[in-house]
């Protein structure tokens, strides 16, 4: 007699900032020039195994703002959650954490930075929504292609 396959189970226990920082090395003399942005955006998701099939996902977002060749401001947040995944296979779970974890993060990081940059009086920022599908897949092609290939004799 087979064994019923058990229901996946996904869900949220808790979203929380874990870490941010704000910094604006060249005020107020940055107040002072031509403001004439250019942002950077770097991101980087890491995740952790707890207890019980729960995971910690943590989306690393880092807004740097130049203007006229001066760092005006660099804002950082590390927007994390604890996120529940049960029955899922390794490749589900990887899949959860890459892709769909950020996705529920990101909006949430983006408030934060936003947030950090109008209380630090500079313009409103605003960043765009990111696709972490496309991102998840991009990492999975550059994995694959940095792994050696093996050629038996």
């Amino acid at each position: 007699m087979a064994i019923p396959e058990q229901p996946h189970e996904f869900s949220i226990q808790r979203i929380y900032v874990k870490d941010q920082s704000f910094e604006a090395p060249n005020t107020p003399d940055i107040f002072q020039k031509p403001w004439n942005p250019d942002l950077k955006i770097q991101l980087q998701v890491r995740h952790i195994k707890m207890k019980d099939d729960a995971y910690e996902v943590t989306l690393q977002l880092t807004a740097t703002v130049h203007s006229e060749e001066t760092v005006a401001f660099l804002a950082e947040v590390h927007q994390a959650g604890i996120f529940t995944m049960r029955n899922f296979p390794d490749a589900d779970i990887n899949r959860l954490v890459g892709q769909i974890c950020p996705n529920i993060l990101y909006p949430y990081a983006r408030v934060v930075v936003s947030e950090m940059v109008t209380h630090a009086s500079f313009p409103s920022l605003y960043l765009a929504p990111v696709n972490f599908e496309s991102l998840y897949e991009q990492q999975l092609q550059q994995q694959a292609a940095e792994q050696p290939t093996t050629v038996d004799e």
